[in-house]
């Protein structure tokens, strides 16, 4: 599917400013919006919605369809007088740049407990109907996703595998009795969900009526201790005691020396086929009701993924296995017709994977950071991009600009200059300028770049585990000339919306 010709920024909301450890989706979510409107911009790319998992990352949440309840405004809790206002003082340990976990999901944790409870003694009629539609309307998944963060609670977070056996297994009277005892906190945790949603939607709302879409994040595996993994643990390659065999992750590669060990269980592939891919179906479907484009993490996966076996320690020994290929694509497109789906092809991709991508016409990635090494022919130099691709300077996994040209060698950095043009004193707006003019349809600008920040500013280093996905900006490193810089490339580029002549 052809995009617009059009640019955007890529900022995760727990990035954004406010007054609670983290970003969220309160009034700084909403200036941002009205910021990228002010600097041109027609898109805004965030990673996964989902909870956070291992090492906070977005990527192995507890769920393919709930949302991250430490994104909730907690300002609008109190509007609706579910929190008090001297319930919202900031937490220990918050900084403006800076997200301490370790003090955010407590303090965030407590204050939407306090306002479960004040909303079940003093919700509206509408509010409670309201709440009530939601439960309804997501039953599909949400039963489920209440119940086993119910009950990982009780079982202080270990894996469900290991929770008393007639629940790991649900046993249906094991699940009755559960979902009495644990009444309280199922309600706590559908509370939850719908704040989120009803919160992030309105916010979408406002997005899409100031021209801005939302490019999503699909990952392509789940993590095993969530809801899906444990509801429908025969879609997944796991063991009679309900332990994965194998795992996911991918070879050494540019990123890592070792490969990446993500430790997600990998999909029954046949199984999904069997039942139509109706699983996959439904989390499209789903996903597509949160953005308005989708980028699809991971896509290698669908031609071929890697096989690690689960007692090695790094990604080095694994193997290719074939994945579902076109009979996934298939079966979406038969269900919900054509999709604005961003393929990630990076990695090690093969002809496969190539001709899946452009079998349903789904644009790739070329990112900048990698496209200077070899010659004139690397795919990733702008004079060889092609028109179905999204283009960034780098992505969540890369480091900054900044950071990324202090780690190049004196001949790699002649080399960016030549190809360039430039004397490398502002190589951020370099590569956004070089970007911009690229022929493909979309372009991708990180926020860490538009802001010129250095490498102590990166989002996440793949391959490590903790330390990272704690970046934020503040207010105050944003000056008009960003907005305007960005504004002036995004006319001269045409990447406003203006029709093309002759």
């Amino acid at each position: 599917m052809r995009f617009p010709r059009a640019s955007g920024v890529l900022l995760h909301p727990t990035s954004l400013p406010g007054p609670h450890g983290s970003g969220d989706f309160g009034p700084a979510a909403y200036h941002f919006i009205d910021w990228l409107v002010a600097a041109g911009q027609k898109l805004w790319q965030i990673l996964p919605l989902g909870g956070i998992g291992p090492g906070n990352s977005p990527y192995m949440s507890s769920s393919a369809f709930a949302g991250n309840v430490l994104l909730i405004d907690l300002g609008e809790l109190q509007q609706r007088g579910w929190l008090l206002p001297e319930e919202l003082a900031p937490p220990t340990g918050a900084t403006p740049q800076r997200l301490n976990f370790a003090s955010v999901v407590p303090f965030r944790m407590d204050r939407l407990a306090r306002a479960a409870q004040r909303f079940d003694a003093r919700a509206t009629p509408a509010e409670r109907a309201d709440f009530d539609a939601f439960r309804t309307g997501h039953a599909d998944w949400l039963d489920d996703y209440a119940l086993f963060m119910s009950l990982a609670e009780a079982h202080d977070w270990r894996d469900w595998c290991d929770w008393a056996a007639p629940l790991a297994a649900r046993e249906p009277e094991a699940l009755s009795a559960a979902r009495l005892k644990h009444a309280q906190r199922i309600a706590f945790w559908t509370f939850c969900q719908w704040c989120f949603y009803r919160q992030w939607l309105a916010l979408k709302a406002y997005a899409n009526g100031r021209g801005i879409e939302v490019i999503g994040d699909a990952p392509i595996f789940i993590a095993y201790q969530s809801a899906e993994v444990w509801a429908r643990r025969e879609l997944f390659e796991l063991d009679a005691r309900g332990k994965p065999a194998a795992v996911a992750g991918v070879p050494p590669d540019a990123f890592s020396n070792t490969g990446q060990r993500w430790g997600n269980p990998l999909y029954r592939w046949k199984a999904h086929a069997k039942e139509g891919y109706a699983w996959w179906v439904q989390r499209i479907r789903r996903t597509f009701e949160l953005v308005d484009l989708v980028r699809i993490d991971h896509f290698r996966g669908f031609a071929g993924y890697w096989e690690i076996p689960a007692t090695e320690a790094t990604a080095v020994k694994g193997r290719w296995l074939p994945g579902p290929g076109d009979a996934l694509f298939k079966a979406i497109a038969k269900a919900l017709g054509p999709l604005p789906i961003i393929a990630e092809d990076l990695g090690v991709i093969t002809p496969d994977v190539v001709a899946l991508r452009k079998k349903f016409a789904f644009p790739g990635m070329r990112i900048l950071q990698f496209a200077f090494d070899g010659g004139s022919g690397n795919a990733y130099l702008p004079h060889n991009h092609d028109v179905d691709s999204v283009v960034y300077t780098g992505t969540h996994d890369n480091d900054t600009t900044i950071g990324w040209w202090a780690s190049l060698t004196d001949a790699q950095r002649a080399r960016v200059r030549d190809y360039l043009g430039t004397d490398g004193s502002e190589i951020h707006w370099d590569l956004i300028r070089a970007a911009s003019a690229s022929v493909a349809d979309t372009v991708v600008h990180p926020m860490q770049d538009v802001l010129g920040l250095g490498g102590e500013h990166r989002m996440n280093l793949p391959g490590k585990g903790e330390g990272y996905w704690e970046w934020r900006f503040d207010w105050s490193q944003v000056r008009p000339e960003h907005a305007q810089r960005l504004a002036h490339l995004t006319r001269l580029f045409r990447r406003d919306g203006t029709p093309l002549q002759g």
